[in-house]
């Protein structure tokens, strides 16, 4: 595996993400509700296909990573509809997004900056703190959810100021595992590993890539009046 394998099957994993999600919002055009439907699908097929990759020995799966590119795309098309306020009709949808999209990539070549340079050093116990976050901060989200279901309200995901200090600690911990992914694709290139290995890596960093997109275009949501 090489850096350009890693260039190469992450231009075409975010590709296909950017297809999907602009077929999810052309879809919208005609059929909101369907749009919806593809949102939720997509969502749903995502996780599903990241429990795969992980548990199920495909790291590394061209077809695994594309699937998930897939379902991903779906659900980034539709859920920047809903956060962006598009659906409602609020005018200022677009630039929101395109913010967005400008936040995720400076993060992205900020966070590159900092591991090259080394101010960051990426160390077992870096990874195990990072794991342990991620995970409390699944824990979180699905907690939420399921109050938010039984009638509870989503104090995580409402607007208010939990919401907002919330969303900054997700990009944060977003942002910071950026540099797990670098690490681990700067090992395997060293370590020679096959080639296919680059759709593994891929599949991380969209990932992370599309977690960080989601959280930052939801902080900036909360800024807006619609």
């Amino acid at each position: 595996m090489t850096v350009d394998d890693v260039i190469t099957k992450t231009g075409i994993t975010l590709a296909i993400i950017v297809a999907f999600a602009v077929l999810t919002f052309g879809v919208s055009l005609v059929n909101p509700g369907m749009a919806m439907i593809l949102t939720i699908i997509g969502a749903i097929g995502g996780f599903i296909t990241v429990l795969v990759a992980t548990f199920g020995k495909k790291y590394g799966s061209a077809p695994v990573t594309i699937i998930y590119a897939a379902f991903e795309g779906l659900f980034v098309g539709g859920i920047s509809l809903l956060f962006s306020g598009f659906l409602q009709g609020y005018d200022g949808a677009g630039a929101l997004i395109g913010q967005a999209v400008l936040g995720t990539i400076g993060v992205f070549f900020g966070m590159l900056f900092v591991y090259k340079t080394g101010a960051i050093k990426v160390t077992p116990k870096f990874n195990r703190i990072m794991t342990g976050m991620i995970f409390g901060v699944l824990v979180l989200v699905l907690g939420n959810l399921a109050m938010s279901l039984f009638g509870f309200g989503s104090p995580l995901r409402d607007g208010g100021i939990l919401a907002i200090v919330f969303s900054l600690f997700c990009i944060g911990l977003a942002a910071f595992s950026f540099l797990t992914d670098f690490d681990a694709a700067d090992k395997m290139v060293r370590e020679g590993v096959p080639a296919r290995m680059a759709w593994g890596v891929a599949l991380g960093l969209a990932v992370t890539l599309v977690w960080l997109y989601t959280e930052i275009l939801r902080l900036l949501s909360y800024f807006t009046n619609r």
